[in-house]
């Protein structure tokens, strides 16, 4: 498990203000860095990002959690796309620092911005949890392009009912590994056939098997 001791933040300045990575270090030399960023709704504190970042340092790979400026200053709505980016592109070198390859990620908004900076930046990959398809109810607004058009290799992890974007919802060579019951939170109601762990379980098993099988170039 992760060791608790080695957990550190730091503070890095980006065009919006000051960001922060939430370092959860493997045991060991790490073989990859997963850095995933928070939606636009919340923070490093969802429960999908903690579960990973509890879950996969044991399996030799380093998790980044990135809170984004807007977070750090306490401001309650998330700047335009172009801003979040911006901030993105700025925290890369410090991601890349430990020398692995880095799997770009978050979920929701961070998805997004994932997708649409992860060819650039040299990502090896892109994990998409939560990716906002379309606005609830507006399925003709869709945002597959920023999904399709990533140019890696993307693993997408979707809550059965994400009114954001059910699973089958998404295009032919986007298939998300689905949570069961799970909303746009991966939250599962309490009188579902699977219990809040379970839904995590597959979450954090799903994610750990994907990087298991990346062959980073």
């Amino acid at each position: 498990m992760t060791n608790a001791s080695q957990t550190h933040v730091e503070s890095v300045q980006t065009p919006g203000g000051e960001a922060r990575i939430h370092w959860h270090p493997a045991a060991g030399r790490p073989r990859l860095v997963l850095a995933l960023g928070h939606g636009a709704g919340g923070g490093v504190e969802a429960r999908d990002l903690t579960a990973l970042a509890a879950a996969l340092p044991r399996s030799g790979v380093t998790v980044a959690l990135v809170e984004q400026p807007w977070r750090v200053a306490g401001r309650k709505v998330a700047p335009a796309p172009k801003a979040l980016d911006e901030a993105w592109r700025a925290l890369w070198p410090a991601l890349a620092a430990p020398g692995v390859p880095v799997v770009a990620g978050g979920r929701s908004a961070g998805a997004r911005v994932a997708c649409r900076t992860a060819q650039e930046l040299g990502a090896a990959a892109v994990l998409a949890l939560s990716f906002p398809l379309h606005p609830p109810g507006k399925p003709e607004k869709s945002r597959a392009d920023e999904l399709t058009g990533a140019g890696l290799p993307v693993l997408v992890v979707q809550g059965a009912r994400d009114p954001f974007g059910r699973p089958e919802e998404f295009p032919s060579g986007s298939a998300p590994v689905a949570v069961p019951f799970g909303d746009h939170g991966f939250a599962v109601p309490k009188k579902a056939d699977v219990t809040q762990e379970d839904a995590l379980a597959v979450i954090t098993g799903a994610v750990a098997d994907w990087l298991t099988g990346l062959r980073p170039r």
